[in-house]
């Protein structure tokens, strides 16, 4: 039988799995400790364990994980790791250092088959899901790397968080859980660009995790011209999801914004937005558009995103715009694994 990534699996999988094959169920507990807090690639090097069991476990399963391929680092402090998979692909992580807070941001898929028409992860197209290891591992190995402890994490990089759910909830199980990497839940962001079947399932998923949801435009029409997926899942029915996560939740929802030179940084634009958000009681997050260099779009002016935040104040909207971290680096996930998979 083909050997099982033990990264796949949550505590309780595990608990499962092993049981079966007359392994006291607490080991798991201890296989959760070597792999997550001391960060072990064999079994061969569990030694509490007898080496009876670790034949055993290695008869069934192993340790999966991802290489580092290339480690860039901003002038601002912001650092990007691009990971080659054992298939050959590459996804990028990147890391944001601010005060206390580590915030890695980490790709779910390589390539995305959503289409947004300014993204660098669509361009070439949807490959694969990444698996619960896959997602894991790059927690890991950026610890690892820098020897700083991730303190936040944020489903924000390659790919479409709840178009790959299952995987997702399973890696954000492992990862919250204290015998795993023990991040909060409230620590923990999902974005995504508003496929609402993974909304309705992740209100469901019993985490106090955040909710952020890739807007861009308020008009059907013109959001359907910037992101596909709209055309699939309409504003209204986006809406609909939005309101269930923060009934079932009780948490509130950002609303993220990036802003493109004359296509969505007008006042009649920031007016639409005022709308959404203050129906869902929602944050609103500005982000200027990062240039990518296969797309045509331009960064908005300064003038235009001052007058836009300032009309999203007098609407009385809660308002913050993100700082642009490694722009010197291409910190816009992407980027750096397009042209490494370019033949």
């Amino acid at each position: 039988m083909d050997k099982i990534d033990i990264k796949n699996l949550t505590l309780e999988e595990l608990k499962n799995k092993i049981k079966r094959f007359s392994i006291p169920t607490y080991r798991a507990s201890q296989l959760f400790d070597w792999i997550y807090k001391r960060r072990a690639l064999e079994f061969s090097e569990m030694n509490n364990i007898s080496l009876g069991l670790r034949e055993k476990l290695d008869r069934y399963y192993y340790i999966g994980s991802i290489g580092l391929k290339e480690r860039l680092r901003s002038s601002d402090g912001t650092e990007k790791f691009l990971f080659e998979l054992s298939d050959g692909n590459f996804i990028e992580t990147v890391l944001i250092h601010a005060q206390t807070r580590n915030t890695l941001c980490v790709s779910t898929q390589v390539g995305c088959k959503y289409g947004c028409v300014f993204c660098a992860s669509g361009t070439r197209g949807f490959v694969r899901d990444l698996s619960p290891s896959e997602i894991t591992d790059q927690v890991l190995s950026a610890q690892k790397i820098t020897g700083d402890r991730i303190t936040n994490l944020v489903f924000m990089g390659m790919g479409e968080p709840m178009d790959n759910y299952e995987n997702v909830a399973s890696s954000i199980v492992i990862m919250n859980s204290q015998e795993g990497l023990g991040i909060g839940s409230r620590k923990i962001t999902i974005s995504t660009c508003g496929v609402i079947t993974g909304i309705e399932r992740f209100a469901r998923l019993g985490l106090q995790a955040n909710l952020s949801i890739s807007l861009h435009e308020a008009d059907n029409k013109k959001r359907s011209a910037l992101m596909p997926v709209n055309k699939k899942f309409p504003l209204e029915r986006l809406i609909e999801s939005c309101e269930l996560f923060i009934k079932e939740t009780g948490r509130k929802i950002t609303l993220e914004y990036v802003l493109i030179k004359d296509k969505n940084d007008s006042i009649i634009n920031a007016d639409g937005l005022s709308n959404i958000a203050r129906k869902l009681k929602a944050k609103v997050n500005l982000i200027p558009y990062s240039p990518v260099y296969s797309k045509s779009f331009e960064s908005p002016s300064q003038k235009a995103l001052n007058q836009f935040k300032d009309r999203l104040i007098k609407n009385k909207i809660n308002v913050t715009v993100r700082d642009s971290k490694g722009k010197d680096i291409q910190a816009a996930c992407g980027q750096l694994a397009l042209v490494k998979a370019r033949p």
